[in-house]
């Protein structure tokens, strides 16, 4: 088997994301001036707590078939994520984030 074949073949071909994934994503995208909105839309169209959305958004941003979903969104996702870390861990060492 040739390395073009190697690549074609379903064993080696990227995962996709399942829908619900899919749609966390593309909901994620949108912008929303009032949390209190986001939250109530997260348990009407996903059937989930905010809490429970948060947890499956965190572990799908890691995903590498996320980020080929939509690249700009996770990387910003991340950002925000290892940025608000950050903070959070300043505050619990006494200390000044610097931003």
């Amino acid at each position: 088997m040739n390395v073009a074949e190697q690549h074609s073949t379903p064993a080696s071909a990227p995962e996709a994301l399942s829908e619900r994934d899919a749609r966390i994503i593309d909901f994620e995208r949108q912008w929303w001036k009032y949390a209190g909105s986001k939250e109530s839309a997260i348990k009407e169209l996903f059937d989930m707590s905010p809490t429970r959305y948060y947890q499956v958004l965190n572990a799908l941003i890691d995903s590498p078939v996320a980020l080929e979903h939509d690249p700009m969104l996770v990387k910003r996702l991340r950002r925000q994520r290892a940025t608000r870390q950050r903070a959070r861990s300043a505050r619990r060492l006494g200390l000044q984030p610097q931003g």
